[in-house]
């Protein structure tokens, strides 16, 4: 039997793992941003900037997860 045949669970598990981290720090980053942009009263800028950091840091994670994952850590 092939190796990714064997393992479904192991594969439905980092699909969810990846697409909460790259939801959620998406999310977060624009929480953030929109809150930064009520507090200063710039209105887009801040929104933008959180959305791309967000984007950013959920793209390193989701690396970094299945890095490890087809390690075999």
């Amino acid at each position: 039997m092939r190796q990714h045949n064997r393992y479904p669970f192991k594969a439905m598990a980092l699909m969810s793992a990846v697409l909460s981290q790259l939801a959620g720090s998406i999310l977060f980053g624009i929480f953030v941003g929109r809150w930064l942009d009520g507090k200063l009263g710039a209105a887009p800028l801040f929104l933008v900037v959180g959305l791309l950091l967000g984007l950013a840091a959920g793209i390193f994670a989701m690396l970094r997860t299945v890095r490890r994952y087809f390690s075999g850590e």
